[in-house]
């Protein structure tokens, strides 16, 4: 369907004050028609006698996730189950470990990311931002195979593609290999630790940044370097940002850092990456020090929730589950009130909500692409809060249709 309406669907409005508190979040429902993979029309007039149409039956609407770090091309999902072995040193166990690996799982790459993109876009994704390994070992076969994989879901999601030389960008003299890259489908330019894993911080950032300027491409770098060490690599990065005028083309992935420092340094770090528009994403790890989120987005440094993995020989406790992964950043930083849950969903989506801080609605508008999810709740502090399922997910205005099949171990 080209032309449709989605009725009877539950939109958000705004905020019901008591005691001069938010107490309350205030809905509407409505009629939704979807034009062209946009929203046409929101009304709560009935749609015109004949019109094509769907019932939401009271589910409520909310802007799709955009996924903007995860790895479709290096994966046990799909397959038999592995836990992961002890990484005695650290990111260079993984590393030598992806000698076999990578040539053992190359025939299976494109397969195996369909099924990711399955779930993922099951719960309620319609943009990914995936990381490709280009190393030694495969080149660029991965990068091709994920492509293909992509491209199979277009009329539903965008995406983008970061050339990530997991193996050191001059480590595993991987220059040359991210390059082709860039010329057969990547997006971005991608880099990892320059300190630890390319002991060179100085060298290894500027090539990024050279790639980056030769392509005319942003850039995403791994950044696990925690405390100081750390924090001098984003400021390098800053540096590096702001004299290649690369500003707000910049992600720091991770950025572990950021959740070691402590005031002034972590001010003075924060303002700077406000200062070149550089963003950073998080899984919202649970094992070591969490980066201050709300205290980023507060200070302009906008964040996003990535799932990184879902299970592979990194880890096995990847969900896909952004709402999850939304209620747990809530109890991290222990936001329970009903403004601050449905706000959490800002680190999902780009930053889109239905309603501003002050309870204005924002969303949806007249134009807007017609990605969005259905989700059975009231509002979406409760879908946060109480983890509420998914019941449809529209992608350019396209209903998500699942594979036969795939339900089947959806965590295996």
């Amino acid at each position: 369907m080209n032309n449709y309406w989605i009725t009877n669907v539950r939109i958000e409005t705004g905020y019901e004050k008591s005691e001069n508190t938010v107490a309350k979040t205030l809905t509407e429902l409505v009629n939704i028609q979807i034009d062209g993979g946009r929203i046409a029309n929101v009304t709560t007039e009935a749609p015109p006698s004949g019109s094509e149409g769907l019932d939401a039956n009271g589910a409520l609407m909310l802007p799709a996730f955009r996924e903007m770090h995860i790895h479709i091309d290096k994966t046990y999902y799909g397959g038999p189950w592995k836990a992961v072995r002890p990484a005695i040193n650290g990111i260079f166990t993984r590393i030598e470990e992806e000698q076999k690996i990578l040539k053992d799982q190359l025939p299976t790459v494109e397969e195996r990311a369909k099924k990711m993109l399955e779930l993922l876009i099951r719960n309620g994704h319609t943009h990914i931002r995936t990381h490709c390994n280009i190393d030694p070992v495969v080149g660029i076969e991965n990068l091709k195979a994920t492509v293909r994989a992509l491209k199979a879901y277009e009329d539903l999601i965008t995406y983008e593609i970061v050339a990530f030389p997991q193996h050191g960008l001059l480590r595993s003299d991987s220059v040359e290999l991210v390059r082709q890259a860039m010329a057969n489908g990547a997006t971005h330019v991608g880099g990892v630790d320059p300190a630890t894993v390319d002991r060179n911080i100085e060298k290894s950032l500027e090539t990024v940044f050279s790639i980056a300027q030769e392509f005319d491409a942003p850039i995403d770098i791994h950044l696990h370097d925690p405390d100081s060490l750390g924090a001098f690599q984003m400021e390098q990065i800053a540096e590096l940002t702001e004299a290649s005028g690369k500003q707000g083309k910049v992600t720091i992935s991770h950025a572990l850092a950021l959740g070691d420092l402590v005031d002034p340094r972590l001010q003075t770090v924060t303002e700077r990456l406000a200062e070149v528009g550089i963003d950073v994403t998080t899984t919202v790890p649970v094992n070591r020090p969490t980066i201050p989120i709300p205290f980023l987005w507060e200070n302009n440094v906008p964040v996003s929730v990535g799932h990184d993995s879902i299970t592979d020989h990194w880890s096995p406790f990847g969900t896909g589950d952004t709402i999850q992964k939304l209620a747990l950043l809530g109890e991290r930083f222990r936001i329970s009130d009903e403004i601050g849950l449905s706000q959490l969903l800002r680190f999902a989506t780009g930053g889109v909500t239905p309603l501003s801080p002050t309870g204005d609605q924002q969303w949806p508008k007249l134009g807007d692409n017609a990605s969005f999810l259905l989700v059975d709740a009231t509002c979406s502090a409760e879908a946060i809060a109480r983890r509420k399922p998914i019941s449809a997910v529209y992608g350019k205005g396209n209903v998500f249709v699942p594979e036969q099949g795939v339900e089947e171990g959806v965590y295996s």
